[in-house]
């Protein structure tokens, strides 16, 4: 095993809006989808902040969240760990060896 297959260590699902219906069969547009399947990542904590959001103290957690390189990834998906979801910011690719990429990740309410 690689010694960087070894530092991923926390299994999260990546999720991206998608369809999905409520018990009646009616469409929810804001719904959540898995994206399969569950990969392996490294999440690692890089700061955290206080911010004011409708006259509220609201602690946020910023986070870097490594994977093996996956095609598709987005700003508009979030990755799910632990029960926590974490809104992608940003996505950067290894631009040298092509092999992972690092997922600017921010948790609300951490």
């Amino acid at each position: 095993m690689s010694a960087f297959a070894q530092t991923l260590r926390h299994l999260v699902t990546i999720q991206q809006r998608g369809p999905a219906q409520d018990a009646a069969g009616e469409p929810l547009p804001d719904a959540w989808a898995d994206w399969p399947p569950k990969v392996w990542a490294d999440i690692r904590f890089t700061g955290g902040l206080e911010t004011i959001k409708a006259g509220a103290v609201t602690p946020t957690a910023q986070a870097s969240i490594r994977m093996r390189q996956r095609a598709g990834l987005t700003t508009s998906m979030r990755v799910l760990y632990e029960g926590k979801f974490y809104e992608v910011r940003a996505v950067l690719p290894d631009m040298k060896n092509r092999s992972f990429v690092d997922l600017v990740a921010e948790v609300v309410g951490a």
